[in-house]
């Protein structure tokens, strides 16, 4: 309507003022009426024109409006299958991106809330487990069956603990996905933290029978906050040990590529599916059963990977001969 209304204003512009003019300056009756017919025939022809071009616009504006209730209702896009105007097409390009976008988003949330459910999953059985056990324990204390209290406040006491790790690794990660991890990064050299890390994880390994390398580790500088890095370093060091056998060896590397430091701890395992490699940072994913731990909720990795992309690094693990290697790589500091 509107680009008829425009060609028509115009036409009639034309026109009137032709025919005035005409009127003004013939003096011939039959050259007045040849000059009106073809001012009236090319008049007519505007018109269809423009009509003609604007029922195109006004199809293709319609297919347009139903294929974005589509998308508003089913969430697919499907773009102008017909020729349309440069402006038409370039929206419709617009709309099929935006399509693409949100559904990249859908399947993103999706898998937050299967991990999500999992996690709940997990969580709530690891939490029984530990309480079911201080309840039989806390009874038996009550009615005086037990033949030594001691043994049964130390089980206790284990139990607690166990809980507490638990929640404070519930705690952490809960600050990592709200970020609002804050940090206080310091220049520091990574032999130092790797140092204290493998003091620190010296007595389990000891425990199970593995021994811890750290000869390989370079004093490069990194601008760290400490305390997390460290505990960084100690989630991954318990976890290889765990799943390292007997007499195996957990060792932990550094070294620089380009404008980066890779720090590494590669251990025995035995390999992780291929499968499972990209969700072994997941929160709350544990994988097969021979990488189950006794205890825990699976929330150590997803701890990793959320401090150290919070560094602006990324964390990695890959198979290796024998085994597996993590690998965090962090900015090289200026």
């Amino acid at each position: 309507m509107s680009l008829a209304v425009v060609a028509a204003v115009a036409v009639a512009a034309m026109l009137s003022g032709t025919l005035a003019v005409a009127r003004a300056m013939f003096l011939s009756s039959h050259d007045l009426t040849v000059v009106t017919t073809v001012v009236a025939m090319a008049a007519a022809v505007s018109l269809g024109a423009a009509l003609l071009l604007g029922r195109h616009v006004v199809l293709r504006c319609r297919e347009l409006v139903a294929a974005a209730r589509e998308f508003g209702g089913e969430g697919t896009f499907t773009p102008l299958a017909a020729p349309a105007p440069a402006e038409l097409v370039a929206l419709s390009r617009e709309l099929a991106l935006t399509g693409e976008r949100l559904a990249a988003s859908r399947e993103r949330e999706r898998a937050l809330e299967t991990s999500r459910r999992e996690l709940v999953a997990w969580i709530s059985h690891d939490l029984r487990t530990p309480l079911a056990g201080l309840r039989a324990m806390s009874e038996a204390l009550e009615d005086g069956v037990v033949a030594d209290p001691a043994r049964y406040h130390r089980q206790m006491r284990t139990e607690v603990e166990r809980l507490n790790s638990m929640v404070t690794d519930l705690f952490e990660l809960s600050r990592i996905h709200a970020g609002a991890l804050s940090l206080s990064p310091t220049r520091t050299s990574l032999y130092d933290l790797v140092g204290d890390a493998l003091a620190g994880a010296d007595a389990l390994a000891r425990q199970h029978g593995v021994r811890l390398a750290g000869g390989a580790v370079d004093p490069l500088p990194v601008e760290v906050d400490g305390k997390e890095m460290t505990r960084v370093l100690s989630n991954l060091l318990v976890n290889a040990i765990r799943h390292t056998p007997a007499e195996g060896t957990v060792a932990i590397a550094a070294e620089r590529r380009a404008d980066a430091v890779v720090l590494s701890v590669t251990d025995a395992c035995g390999g992780i599916p291929e499968e499972d490699l990209p969700r072994v940072f997941d929160t709350g994913w544990r994988g097969s059963r021979a990488r189950t731990p006794p205890s825990g909720a699976g929330l150590g990795l997803a701890i990793v990977r959320g401090i150290v992309e919070a560094h602006s690094g990324h964390a990695d693990v890959h198979n290796v001969p024998g085994g597996c290697r993590f690998e965090l790589t962090l900015p090289a500091p200026a």
